[in-house]
């Protein structure tokens, strides 16, 4: 049997199980911004710092890159053989992955895929983006066609087994709220049971979807619920006056507020408590636990540099410094990131390159209005969830 073959029936199997998955009822797509846009990045557009991007047509397809799991090949070594990350993402959600109109993508989304580029290949720019419809992005991961999802995605209970992914540390704690506007009486302050009789609009096969329909039920409320692909056509049937509500993440709305709102017109979220836990942060296949480390620990590596204020300005000082942590994480005395199949420097080349924590978090969801402070978004230390394990 070929290696080819080989692939091609784990990729049936892996596919027979997604199918098995959507057909029993259990929630196997997106939540949030869930969108296809163009798929490819010519350059950062600045809000993060990064000057640009290396990937070029965004398609992957191309079966001398996928990565056969089955076999016991790590992603790791495929990626550094290729040298460039295929990472999955919107492309339509603001503020996390969103496709400018000069192909660069920006978001702190994205910007998580450069930083996983930075620890892997020690180059943030070496990063094929490939954007993914809600349909897409998990047969994507399967397949081999992304090396990381990082899709403002929900960890949940049926996506963590039967879809057979796998998810890596929380990056934005999210929950599903509802956009309505002040013209129609809807304020932040008002109750979900006050779109009864309304027209509510979603994307399609999403957790959205779900929680929804499900608390329409509960509260014994009627709706009639239209839902698209592509939530820009959520977002345009708004503006046209076709839905009287949409609704998805609260961090999506704020961004779509921010940026499509019509002059003359004020869009109102509510309720003030979300509806639901939408953990946002990194997928990727199942069983590759030397891969998981990799993307897991870049994660941590910017909370962690947060939490002792360390940014792109002052890698060089924390090396040099006496908090022994700090220093084993730039890879100086008593480095853990060889044993990991990582260069020394590999977080070094994070942080200096992307920034901690905070300064990706502010350079994208700052501008939206999207804050920490308060949040669940906050560090551990100041009440919030953002938590990292110690690196010893």
């Amino acid at each position: 049997m070929t290696a080819t073959l080989k692939r091609r029936l784990a990729l049936l199997a892996v596919l027979s199980l997604f199918a098995a998955a959507c057909s029993s009822g259990d929630d196997a797509t997106d939540n949030a911004d869930t969108d296809s846009t163009e798929a490819s990045d010519d350059g950062d557009s600045g809000d993060s710092g990064d000057d640009g991007d290396s990937g070029d047509s965004g398609d992957s397809d191309d079966s001398g890159d996928t990565v056969d799991l089955a076999q016991g090949g790590s992603v790791l070594e495929t990626v550094k053989a290729r040298g460039t990350l295929n990472c999955g993402v919107s492309g339509a959600a603001v503020a996390f992955s969103f496709t400018q109109a000069d192909g660069s993508v920006t978001g702190i989304d994205a910007d998580y895929c450069r930083a996983v580029a930075a620890a892997v290949l020690g180059d943030a720019n070496a990063v094929n983006f490939v954007a993914l419809t809600a349909a897409e992005r998990f047969t994507a991961v399967a397949a081999g066609d992304v090396d990381l999802l990082m899709r403002n995605s929900t960890w949940t209970q049926s996506r963590d087994t039967d879809v057979g992914m796998d998810f890596g540390p929380t990056t934005y704690y999210d929950g599903q709220q509802l956009m309505g506007r002040a013209s129609d009486g809807f304020s932040g302050s008002s109750a979900v049971s006050e779109i009864d009789g309304a027209v509510v609009c979603t994307n399609a096969g999403t957790t959205t979807e779900t929680n929804i329909a499900e608390l329409a039920g509960t509260l014994g409320i009627n709706i009639t619920l239209n839902t698209f692909e592509d939530f820009n056509i959520v977002t345009e049937n708004f503006i046209a006056g076709s839905c009287d509500i949409i609704t998805t993440d609260g961090s999506a709305l704020v961004g779509r507020k921010a940026e499509q709102q019509p002059e003359g017109e004020e869009w109102v979220i509510f309720p003030a408590t979300p509806i639901s836990k939408e953990p946002l942060g990194p997928v990727y296949g199942q069983n590759d636990s030397i891969w998981a480390d990799v993307v897991n620990w870049t994660v941590y590596a910017t909370i962690i540099a947060d939490e002792y204020g360390v940014g792109k300005a002052d890698v060089d000082a924390a090396l040099a410094g006496d908090a022994p942590e700090m220093v084993r994480l730039l890879g100086g005395e008593g480095e853990l990131q060889t044993a990991m199949g990582l260069p020394a420097d590999a977080f070094y080349q994070v942080i200096s390159q992307m920034g901690n924590y905070s300064e990706m978090f502010e350079a994208n969801l700052g501008p939206v209005g999207l804050v920490r402070e308060g949040s669940a978004n906050a560090g551990w230390q100041d009440g919030g969830l953002i938590y990292a394990p110690p690196a010893r």
